[in-house]
């Protein structure tokens, strides 16, 4: 959704629910707020600044390489027009002797040359890569779908052009008019086809960009479409096999694909087209070249070895140019990719480095909230406020699509609230530090999603395992014994996903993750919906011992029997605050006792939410 678009839609509701508040107490100041755009767009520059040495020097050696390549056409000239005049022998053996060792010199820079560019291609990577996981890790929250991963690729594309062939027509092109002035020297009738050759193929190049750029650019557009449509398909493929619904999906994937085909098929032409047309260009210079030294000989006006030698010169002054005809759709692409890097770096500005707090007791205030889920037109949360301090625990009920779990989400600062304020022990979520704060938090969403690795590197959030901490989360989840009778124990790998594993085992890892550690704030989005009796007596257990500990905790249930555990109730309706209070208070203002099952009739129901769980 446009930045416009959304300030637009929460102004309006501003006006409308919350006339008499001013607006400055409405918003925080975050603090990447108004951090300089232009600054981020400047980050791929600074990288490449950063290898400037290295470009330099590959400058340098490419000068030395391109005067070297002077060798064969001036061996060439002295052996017709001395060695075969004077059938000297030794010159012949001295000429041959000087040339090959500048040629290994020559091979030698080179080598060199390519050796400085990849690894100014890997301190590119080196400077921008965690930069840019970064940028791709945030943007999958605030815009979740799409081919998010496309950026670490187009990181790739860019420095495999920085240290292949490229960039090597960058490096060379430079040095060609030296070869076009030798032609010159030689006679001015060499130096004008060599000049005229090279800017008709220069112009073949400006073609090549101008037939080929937009159909790229479409054929990229149109290919991301289809690899994010591939990867959505892929996440639901149960869904889509049970069903029956591969050939609807196939079709629309091959849609998307076709036509980003022909759109290539059609760059591809053109550039072919072009490709073709050069190099022919290329040849008839050259046999043109060779006719016109031929005809300069009869005149006397060149010697023998100078019409090879000027052949020779011209393929060298044309070599860099019909490179870079060859070489235009890498650089299209990876202009694309340039592209397409500093947008997201622009969108995604860097974290500023926050002075590390203390750590929190688990103090939760949250003031005036609106939150908009990435995507979505209006506000799920509509200037919200409670607060809840450590060692309480919060139940939030509510009926569907009240916004209970867009608040987990802001809660723990995967969704940053669009105006409002979350404060965890009175600092605003946004200047706490995230890798200090996150491990005093523990999170399990509704969807638990585990990663490829043991259980206990999982349980250890991909930390260093501590196997003691990892045992006792495991034991206050109560899946202690369940992970003893896996086939390795805590070292069972259990693949990307979990997909070896139960909804419910799935779950009772995801608590024992959010337990690891004692987190001073712990919230569960529907952390019984998979559990059986067994599971829910264990997290109720859980929840238990954490407010022992002086946790805050944070519990959005459906289930009756969880609210038993909790010291206050949250009831959002719309996504706003119906009633907040203690337990006793809130359930007996909402008490309705002819809808509540027997087995919970000491336990009262809001009205809000009786319907959804009942």
């Amino acid at each position: 959704m446009p930045i416009d678009r959304a300030r637009q839609v929460l102004g309006t509701l501003r006006r409308q629910l919350l006339p008499a508040v001013p607006a400055a107490k409405l918003t925080c100041q975050h603090p990447h707020e108004n951090s300089g755009q232009e600054t981020q767009r400047a980050e791929l520059g600074s990288a490449v600044r950063a290898c400037r040495s290295a470009i330099i020097s590959a400058g340098v050696f490419s000068f030395c390489i391109n005067l070297l390549l002077f060798i064969s056409p001036i061996y060439m000239m002295q052996v017709y027009d001395r060695v075969l005049g004077s059938r000297n022998v030794t010159t012949l053996v001295m000429l041959s002797v000087i040339t090959a060792f500048l040629l290994i010199a020559m091979g030698v820079l080179e080598m060199i040359r390519s050796r400085i560019l990849v690894r100014a291609g890997l301190r590119f990577d080196a400077i921008l890569k965690k930069r840019v996981f970064a940028a791709v890790f945030s943007r999958s929250l605030r815009t979740p779908g799409g081919v998010q991963a496309q950026a670490l690729r187009d990181l790739d594309a860019v420095r495999e052009f920085l240290s292949g062939a490229g960039i090597l027509v960058f490096c060379d092109a430079p040095w060609a008019p030296m070869f076009i002035g030798l032609a010159f020297l030689m006679h001015p009738l060499l130096g004008w086809v060599s000049l005229s050759g090279a800017l008709l193929i220069l112009a073949l190049a400006l073609a090549n960009e101008q037939f080929t750029r937009k159909p790229l650019k479409h054929a990229a557009a149109y290919g991301l479409a289809a690899s994010s449509f591939a990867e959505t398909s892929l996440r639901n493929s149960e869904v889509i096999e049970a069903m029956g619904m591969m050939p609807g999906i196939a079709q629309r994937w091959t849609t998307r694909h076709h036509r980003m085909l022909v759109l290539q098929a059609r760059a591809g032409d053109h550039g072919g087209y072009l490709l073709a047309a050069s190099k022919v260009l290329r040849l008839l210079l050259q046999s043109g070249i060779l006719g016109l030294g031929a005809w300069l000989a009869i005149q006397d006006k060149l010697s023998g070895g100078a019409i090879v030698a000027g052949s020779i010169i011209m393929g060298r002054a044309l070599a860099p140019i019909e490179m870079a005809v060859s070489q235009w759709r890498n650089f299209i692409n990876t202009r694309t990719a340039w592209d397409r890097l500093r947008d997201l770096l622009a969108a995604v500005p860097a974290s500023n480095e926050a002075m590390a707090l203390p750590s929190p007791a688990g103090a939760v205030s949250v003031e005036q909230v609106f939150a908009v889920p990435p995507g979505a037109k209006l506000p799920a949360l509509k200037g919200i406020s409670f607060a809840v301090e450590p060692g309480e625990v919060l139940g939030v009920v509510g009926p569907s699509a009240a916004g209970k779990s867009t608040l987990a989400r802001v809660l723990v600062g995967v969704w940053p609230a669009y105006s409002g304020c979350v404060r965890i022990d009175g600092a605003e979520l946004a200047r706490w530090n995230r890798e200090h704060l996150g491990p005093h938090i523990g999170y399990l969403p509704q969807d638990v999603e585990l990663f490829d690795g043991t259980v206990a590197e999982n349980i250890a959030r991909f930390q260093a395992v501590d196997a003691q901490a990892v045992v006792a989360a495991a034991r206050k989840a109560g899946v202690h014994d369940m992970i003893l009778r896996l086939p390795e124990g805590y070292d069972t790998r259990i693949g990307e996903g979990g997909r070896s594993l139960s909804g419910g085992q799935r779950q009772r890892l995801g608590l024992a993750r959010a337990l690891y550690g004692d987190p001073a704030l712990l919230v569960l989005d529907e952390p019984n919906s998979n559990l059986d009796s067994a599971g829910d007596q264990a997290l109720i257990e859980a929840v238990a011992h954490a407010r022992g500990q002086g946790s805050t905790v944070v519990i959005i249930s459906h289930r009756l029997s969880i609210l038993t555990a909790v010291d206050k109730v949250l009831v959002l309706n719309s996504g706003q605050v119906e009633a907040f209070g203690s337990r006793d208070e809130i359930l007996s203002r909402f008490a309705r006792p002819t809808v509540v099952p027997p087995s919970t009739s000491q336990t009262p129901v809001p009205a809000a939410v009786a319907p959804a769980m009942v």
